[in-house]
């Protein structure tokens, strides 16, 4: 069974994770239920596609679940991959880039949350980083899309590239929050 460390992390292993048919996305009812003494969330829906139901079912972790946008504890997660972070990661931070690019700075706080999910998923990339390495091993590399971004470039997955890349975000982040303060 899928281990879900968030609900967070549940969302978006499910938005990898096509329909057959090849949509994306599916709204989904949620409940709770106890098996076994484990916590169990089921999300379900019906494809808007194709009609076809899609049930996933994940297996809470035992660890309190850390805040939105976080997905997850000190631990990497088991049901996504570093790759799969990495190109959410730059699918939010690109999208994030070019409307600040554009959005004069008083109004940059609109865009901040995205900005933000792609720092959380670089961060968790980082988590995949065994201790004292300086690269992330291939062999964490789980699902086709994750391996296809290490094989891209496989640079992007050592320390120095990850540390760079946490900082130039929280930089980007500051100047957000400098430039657009929240409202008061």
């Amino acid at each position: 069974m899928l281990i879900a460390r968030s609900t967070q992390e549940a969302h978006l292993y499910m938005d990898l994770h096509a329909c057959v048919c090849g949509a994306e996305t599916f709204e989904r009812s949620h409940r709770l239920e106890q098996r076994d003494g484990a916590m169990i969330a089921v999300y379900e829906g019906v494809c808007p596609q194709c009609g076809r139901p899609r049930v996933f079912e994940f297996r809470l972790s035992d660890e309190l679940p850390p805040a939105p946008p976080a997905f997850g504890g000190r631990e990497p997660s088991r049901i996504i991959d570093p790759g799969e972070f990495m190109w959410v990661s730059d699918e939010a931070g690109t999208d994030a880039s070019l409307r600040l690019l554009n959005t004069p700075p008083a109004e940059q706080r609109r865009h901040r949350e995205k900005a933000v999910y792609a720092l959380a998923a670089l961060e968790e990339v980082l988590k995949f980083l065994p201790e004292g390495a300086d690269r992330i091993p291939g062999e964490c590399f789980t699902s086709d899309r994750g391996r296809a971004v290490y094989r891209k470039d496989p640079s992007r997955f050592e320390r120095r590239w990850l540390q760079d890349g946490l900082e130039r975000d929280r930089r980007i982040l500051a100047g957000i929050d400098s430039f657009s303060p929240p409202a008061q």
